[in-house]
C-alpha cells in the first residue's frame, strides 16, 4: 500500500478538480513507462515463522541492513523505518511484514527484468545473514491470522479495527496475502476508458493464469487462489470490479464520483493519522469532517484517499492491474509483459477490446467468483479460460513484437510471455504445480514450499 503524505495543498472545490487531477496523468505514447510492484512473505529459515518488526534479525533489522547496503533514504513513521526510498524505486512493508518493491517507471521489460534481478540479489545478500528467507506466494501457506505480526505503520492500526466491520476477510487481505501488479500509462480519457474496460474484463483470466495460493493453514482447501477468494469479501464498497467502469459516459469524472462514495480511512497531517474510517470525502470537501472540524480537503488528501480504494484495476495518474497472486520472478515479469503487450500497441489494444466486447458485466463478475476454485479451467462459453488465454496471449505477443524493444541478445519482449504461453498450452499453473508437489514428493508437508518458492 502506498505511503501517504501527498504535498499538494490546493483546496478541492468540486468533483471537476478531482477529474482534472486524474486527467493530468495523460502522457504521449512515446513517454509511456512500465512500473512493477511485487510482494513476498518473510519467513524464518529455522522454523518458517513470519518475522516480527522488532525482534533481533526481524523486519526492522532487514530494512536497516538494506539501507546500509543501498544508501536509500528511510521512510519513517513515528521514528520507525517502515520503508526505503531510492532515486526512483522504493521498498515498503505491507501490514503483516510482506516485503514490497515498488519499481521505478521503466521504458521496457528488459529494464524491468534488470530491476527485479537486482532486488532478488539484494534479498539473497542481506536476508540469510539475518536468518530470513522470502517466498512470493499469493496467500500465506501455513500461518493462521493470529500468527501474523503487524508492522508499525499508523494507517494499518486504523484498517485493522475497521476491516471486520465491512467484510469477513479484510484482515486476511492485510496480513496473509501478496500480489504483483503492473502500473501503466494512458494518453487520453478515451484511452484510459478502453484500457480499464479491457483490463477489468480480463482480470479473472489474470487471476487464473497467476493463481499461486492453494494452501490454507497448512493444507489444501479446494482453492487455487486463496488470495482471490479473500478479495470477494474484503470491503466491497472499495474493491472488486465497479459497475461504473462499464457504464455509458465513464471517464475521469465518473471515476472521481465513485471514489467519493468510497468511505474514508484517515486524514494524514504532520506525520499523524487521524481516524476518519467510514466518513464521507464529500463531507471533507465541504468542511464537515468530524476528524478535522472546519478543514476542507486538499488535492493531496484526495490522492491519499485514492490509494485506499482497491478495485481489481485501479486508476490514479496511471492504471494499476491488481488481480494476480505474487509468484516466481519469471511470472512477475510475465504479468508486466501481458499488460504491456496489450496496452502499449494500438492494434493490440483494439483487438483485445473487440475480444472482450461480447462479455457482459455479469459475465465478468461470474468469472471473478469462479476462478478462485477452478482457475484456468473455468468454463467460458463452449470452452474454458485456457482458450481465452491463447487468444489474449497472441494479441499481447503481437503487441510486444510491434514495440520491437530488444535486449543485448537481440530478443524482443515476447520472451517474457513464455511461462503464460506454456500454461495456455496445457502446462500447470503455479498453484497446480504446488498441489502436485504436496500430494507427491512433499508427502503432505506444506512447509517444504518455503525452500522451493524462495527468491
Amino acid at each position: 500500500m502506498s505511503n501517504p503524505g501527498n504535498a499538494d495543498s490546493r483546496i478541492v472545490e468540486d468533483v471537476r478538480d478531482l477529474a482534472a487531477y486524474l486527467e493530468s496523468g495523460c502522457k504521449p505514447a512515446d513517454s509511456y513507462k512500465i512500473g512493477t510492484e511485487h510482494e513476498a512473505f518473510g519467513f524464518r529459515l529455522n522454523g518458517f515463522a513470519p518475522p516480527t518488526y522488532e525482534e533481533e534479525g526481524g523486519i526492522g533489522a532487514l530494512l536497516a541492513a538494506m539501507q546500509a547496503r543501498e544508501g536509500w533514504e528511510p521512510i519513517l513513521d513515528h521514528g520507525n523505518t517502515i520503508g526505503l526510498k531510492g532515486s526512483s524505486a522504493s521498498l515498503s512493508l505491507e501490514p503483516g511484514g510482506q516485503f514490497e518493491l515498488s519499481g521505478a517507471p521503466l521504458a521496457d521489460l528488459h529494464a524491468t527484468k534488470a530491476e527485479l534481478d537486482a532486488h532478488v540479489e539484494r534479498l539473497r545478500d542481506v536476508a540469510p545473514k539475518l536468518g530470513l528467507g522470502f517466498a512470493p506466494l499469493g496467500f500465506h501457506p501455513v500461518a493462521k491470522r493470529a500468527d501474523m505480526p503487524m508492522m508499525p505503520k499508523g494507517r494499518y492500526k486504523l484498517m485493522r479495527e475497521y476491516m471486520p466491520k465491512v467484510g469477513t476477510r479484510g484482515l486476511d487481505m492485510m496480513f496473509r496475502t501478496c500480489t504483483v501488479q503492473v502500473n501503466l500509462d494512458f494518453c487520453s480519457e478515451s484511452d484510459m476508458v478502453k484500457k480499464r474496460r479491457v483490463a477489468s474484463a480480463l482480470q479473472p483470466l489474470a487471476t487464473a493464469l497467476f493463481a499461486n495460493s492453494p494452501f490454507y493453514e497448512g493444507r489444501p482447501n479446494g482453492y487455487l487462489s486463496n488470495r482471490a477468494l479473500v478479495w470477494t469479501d474484503t470491503d466491497n464498497a472499495r474493491s472488486g470490479i465497479p459497475a461504473v467502469i462499464f457504464e455509458d459516459g465513464f471517464g475521469f469524472e465518473a471515476y472521481a464520483n465513485w471514489l467519493l462514495d468510497v468511505p474514508m480511512y484517515f486524514v494524514y497531517r504532520d506525520g499523524n493519522y487521524f481516524d476518519a474510517t467510514g466518513a464521507s470525502f464529500r463531507d471533507f470537501m465541504a468542511g464537515r469532517l468530524a476528524a478535522r472540524p472546519g478543514e476542507r480537503a486538499t488535492m493531496g488528501d484526495f490522492a491519499d484517499h485514492a490509494t485506499t480504494a482497491f478495485p481489481d484495476v485501479r486508476l490514479k495518474k496511471y492504471i494499476e492491474t491488481r488481480g494476480a497472486d505474487s509468484g516466481r520472478p519469471e511470472m512477475m515479469l510475465a504479468q508486466s509483459a501481458l499488460w504491456t503487450g496489450i496496452f502499449y500497441d494500438q492494434a493490440a489494444l483494439d483487438a483485445a477490446a473487440a475480444l472482450v466486447r461480447p462479455m457482459s458485466y455479469q459475465n465478468v463478475l461470474a468469472l471473478r467468483e469462479a476462478v478462485p476454485v477452478t482457475g484456468i479451467n473455468t468454463g467460458l462459453g463452449a470452452g474454458t479460460l485456457r482458450d481465452l488465454a491463447r487468444d489474449v496471449l497472441a494479441i499481447a505477443a503481437e503487441g510486444l513484437k510491434n514495440r520491437a524493444r530488444k535486449n543485448a541478445a537481440g530478443e524482443d519482449e515476447r520472451i517474457y510471455l513464455r511461462p503464460l504461453q506454456d500454461i495456455a498450452e496445457g502446462a500447470p499453473t503455479q498453484a497446480e504445480h504446488w498441489l502436485a508437489r504436496y500430494h507427491g514428493d512433499w508427502g503432505g508437508d506444506v512447509t517444504k514450499i518455503f525452500a522451493e518458492a524462495a527468491l
